[in-house]
This record gives C-alpha cells, sequence and structure tokens, in this order.
C-alpha cells in the first residue's frame, strides 16, 4: 500500500500503527543509500517492539538473549505487517519467529531465542572497559557522511575522532519508536544497532556500498533505557564480503555483541 500520506518530517517518531500487526513509517526511517528505502535501525526496532509485545500479551517473563535478522531485499518505504510466532515454546527457553513484509512481499525474517532470567550477580563478570560516557563527549553530524531521514534523526557522540574500519560511538535520538506508544529498553537499544556499519567506514560510501544482509545480536543482559554504545570495527575482506563487529554498551557498561555481514561492491 502507498505511503502518499505519510506524516511530515517534523512528527517525531519512526512509524506510526495502522492496526494489530501494520505500522507507517515515516520519514524518519529514510535509509543512508536511498531516502526512498529504510534504514534497517528502526526496522530492527520495531520487529523487536511487535516481539517484546507478543510476549507480554501471552504472559512471558523471558528475556530476549539473541536476535538474528536475515535481510531479504529492498526495504521499501512502505507499509510494514509483521506477523509474531513462537517456534519453540517453553517455561525457560523460547524461539520467536518475526516476519516482516513490506510491499506484499517478505524483507526480513527474524529469529529470537528468549531465556529465564534469575539472579545470577554472584558469579557475574567478564565485562569488557566502558566507554567514556556520552555526557562527556561533543555530538557529530552524521549527515554530513550520510543521507537519509534516519541518520539524520540521530545524536551521536564519538569517543574518539572515527577512523577507517574503527570507531567507538554512543547513538541516541528523541524520536519514539512507534508514535504515542512506549517501547521496551531492548526494542529501543535495537533500534540503533544496525547503525554501527555506518560509524567506521573503511571506504567514502559514494564510492563504495557494503550495506549488510544480515544482523546478529547476543545480549548477556537486558539494556538500560537511554544511548546505545557501539564499539565497533570493520573488516574487509579480498572478495566483496566484510564483516562489522560490535561491542555493545549502555551507559552502564558492557551488554553484548553484534555481527553483520556485508556485501562490498564499487559503485
Amino acid at each position: 500500500m502507498s505511503t502518499d500520506h505519510a506524516p511530515s518530517t517534523h512528527e517525531r517518531s519512526y512509524y506510526q500503527r495502522i492496526d494489530d500487526r501494520r505500522y507507517k513509517p515515516t520519514p524518519h526511517t529514510g535509509g543512508a543509500w536511498n531516502p526512498d528505502e529504510q534504514h534497517f535501525s528502526p526496522l530492527g526496532g520495531l520487529i523487536t517492539h511487535a516481539i517484546e509485545r507478543d510476549r507480554d500479551e501471552r504472559g512471558s517473563a523471558l528475556a530476549i538473549s539473541r536476535l538474528s535478522f536475515d535481510i531479504l531485499g529492498k526495504l521499501a518505504l512502505d507499509e510494514c505487517d509483521i506477523r509474531v510466532d513462537v517456534i519453540r515454546p517453553g517455561r525457560t527457553i523460547e524461539l520467536v519467529e518475526a516476519v516482516a513484509d513490506i510491499g506484499g512481499r517478505t524483507a526480513v525474517r527474524a529469529r529470537a531465542w528468549l531465556l529465564a532470567p534469575g539472579d545470577t550477580t554472584s558469579v557475574a563478570g567478564g565485562d569488557g572497559a566502558p566507554l567514556t560516557p556520552p555526557g562527556e563527549l561533543e555530538p557529530w553530524r552524521m549527515s554530513e557522511l550520510w543521507s537519509g531521514g534516519y541518520i539524520s534523526s540521530l545524536d551521536a557522540r564519538p569517543v574518539s575522532s572515527p577512523q577507517p574500519g574503527r570507531a567507538a560511538v554512543w547513538i541516541s535520538s528523541d524520536s519514539d519508536l512507534v508514535a504515542g506508544e512506549a517501547a521496551e529498553p531492548c526494542a529501543s537499544f535495537v533500534t540503533h544497532v544496525d547503525a554501527a556499519n555506518g560509524i567506521a567506514v573503511r571506504r567514502p560510501p559514494n564510492e563504495w556500498m557494503f550495506p549488510n544482509v544480515d544482523l546478529t545480536i547476543h545480549l548477556h543482559r537486558t539494556p538500560a533505557p537511554g544511548w546505545t554504545g557501539l564499539d565497533t570495527t570493520v573488516t574487509f575482506g579480498p572478495d566483496g564480503r566484510g564483516i562489522t563487529s560490535t561491542a555493545l554498551h549502555d551507559t552502564h557498561g558492557h551488554v553484548g555483541h553484534a555481527q553483520q555481514i556485508l556485501t562490498v561492491r564499487p559503485l
């Protein structure tokens, strides 16, 4: 269905709900290479929101611990229909699948492992070093490197000057994920994770393309509300493939890891 009546750019949300399963993207979801497509970051957050909403409606208290997204093609700036199914039910472990259809075709398939929380404070450990807090850092205009409504919606704070293939950056936004709805911390956090592929570019994006075809996130605890910290390394191989690897942080410390496989090619 058409988005001819999409909301104006001053409305501060990435999506508007149409009904129980369908959402309309706003211009703030516009992609970095093509503003007429959706950036995957807000869509990944929306799919996570749908998974958490389904979990809560079922009365489950399990925590999202791994998310894997397969991006199956163009993410048109069009209505999203998201359906969620429990693949492996359980009291302590569940596997959930979410499928996002855009423009009448399946655009993303996602699976999430949900695990029972418990008190393991006495054995917790292994966290990496925390990042410098975002309040101590200066803003970075990512829109000078990338175009699109999503990038322009972000507040980015680099820990140090980004280098080719290496950067640590805090990301936040004052845009709601879904207009009029409160998103849980995990969905809000995921809304920024796919941006990792754009903070440590090895080659100028107006000369080379390096989009990711997936995103996999592992979390050893639920992120706190607020900023998403991306400590990222980008590797390009010699035969058209690359990997973006990211240690994930919130303002309390390390929370997990993310990986993205890239297809690398000149423009």
